[in-house]
Parts: C-alpha cells; sequence; structure tokens
C-alpha cells in the first residue's frame, strides 16, 4: 500500500487557500492525499456589520474546520491579529515546526506580489521556514522534513507579475466537494464588496478551458526552478 501524501496549504487568513487551491486540495483528497490548511491569521477584521471582530473570527474559526473536515483534513489557525502577521523569527520557527509536525509532501501558499501586507509576509515567512525545516542542523523539537514546493496560488490580490506555470486538475468530484466546502465560508457568498466563490468558480473554468480539461487552478513557481538543463533539444 502506497503511502498517503500530504499537501500543506498556508494562507495568510482563513478562506486565501480554501478559494485559490481549494478544487486541488478537494481533488487531492478525493485521491487520499491528506490536506493541512495552515491559516497565518483569521482575516477576522474584514467583519459584517452584525458582528464584533472577536465574534467574527470564532466564526470564521469554524469555517475553517469544517472545510478542513469536509475534505478529510486539518485546519490550523494561528492566533495573530489579521493584519498583524509579523515577519519575524517567531513566526518562521512556528511555521518550520508545523513543517516538521505534518510532514507534507509539497507546499501551496501565496504569490510574492499582493494588495495584502499578510499575504506578502506569509509568502516570505513560507519561503524562510521551508528552508529551517529542511535542515537537519536547525535544531528543533521535531526532527528536519523538507517539503516540495513553494507553489503559489492564483489569487485576485496577489496579481502582479503572476503568470500561470503550473496546471492542476479540478475533477469534477473534487470540485462539487469544494463547492458544497467553501459554502460554509460566509464571506464567499455574502461578500459585498467582491463575489468571491462566483470569480473563483469561473477561474476554474477559464483555467480548465486553457488545458483543455473542464476545471484548473493554476500556480507559480520560484524563477530559479523554471530553468531547464539539456544537452540537445
Amino acid at each position: 500500500m502506497a503511502e498517503q501524501k500530504t499537501v500543506m496549504a498556508i494562507g495568510g487568513h482563513i478562506g486565501d487557500m480554501e478559494l485559490t487551491a481549494g478544487g486541488v486540495l478537494a481533488t487531492l483528497a478525493l485521491k487520499g492525499y491528506k490536506v493541512v490548511i495552515v491559516a497565518c491569521t483569521a482575516g477576522e477584521r474584514g467583519c459584517p456589520a452584525h458582528l464584533t471582530v472577536e465574534e467574527y473570527r470564532k466564526q470564521k474559526v469554524e469555517e475553517a474546520r469544517i472545510f478542513a473536515e469536509m475534505l478529510g483534513g486539518v485546519s490550523v489557525v494561528w492566533d495573530y491579529p489579521d493584519c498583524e502577521l509579523p515577519l519575524n523569527d517567531e513566526a518562521r520557527f512556528r511555521l518550520c515546526d508545523d513543517i516538521r509536525k505534518y510532514k507534507p509532501d509539497v507546499l501551496l501558499t501565496h504569490w510574492k506580489s499582493s494588495i495584502h501586507k499578510d499575504h506578502m509576509t506569509t509568502h516570505k515567512l513560507v519561503f524562510d521556514a521551508q528552508l529551517l525545516a529542511g535542515l537537519p542542523t536547525v535544531e528543533r523539537e521535531l526532527p528536519a522534513h523538507f517539503a516540495k514546493g513553494p507553489y503559489y496560488c492564483e489569487n485576485w490580490e496577489d496579481p502582479y507579475d503572476f503568470v500561470p506555470h503550473t496546471y492542476m486538475e479540478v475533477s469534477d468530484e473534487g470540485f462539487e466537494l469544494w463547492e458544497k466546502a467553501i459554502s460554509h465560508h460566509w464571506f464567499t457568498i455574502n461578500s459585498k464588496d467582491f463575489k468571491y466563490k462566483d470569480y473563483y468558480t469561473h477561474l476554474m473554468r477559464v483555467r480548465g478551458i486553457e488545458a483543455r480539461t473542464t476545471r484548473a487552478q493554476t500556480f507559480m513557481i520560484e524563477p530559479m526552478s523554471m530553468r531547464e538543463y539539456k544537452s540537445e533539444f
């Protein structure tokens, strides 16, 4: 029996990875992958008028738990306040420890250029923590573990210089699971500022057409990883 693979998606806020990579995560979950979704903040400061910031945080943490559990996975939500995610060693090593704990085969996260401070900080934290987690000489409670990637998700809020590189399948069954799971995130349906669920539903279809399939989600990779070395064409 093949060993279960794990994918870890790391977002600045609850909902980021569920939208930008959720169709792929659901598809992989149905193929037997373990899904771990880390939210570095809850994203609670975008609260609706009928809730306080603290009430919305509690709601979003519960939404994240439901989404992950519907995929048979795990939700991890850090306690940093929305818009205050620090780029420091405490956060770097916290993510290093999460990587070592869950032992993902691959990491997904934000592209580097964004309108959101927390997205850009998360990008940098993942880049640093991937290295720290993989170095045996970095002594922590758990042994070293190296995860491939990162693959950077396509996000309407992280658009600058993003060019689709890797197209990942979203199966019909995966899309159906994602559609049910994402509906538990209140803002994806009820936001008056942006039609989140509609946007990512249609984007999956557009990227699928480009890939000559039904649905897909796309990812960027590090420019260094795009280099190919050949002796002849």
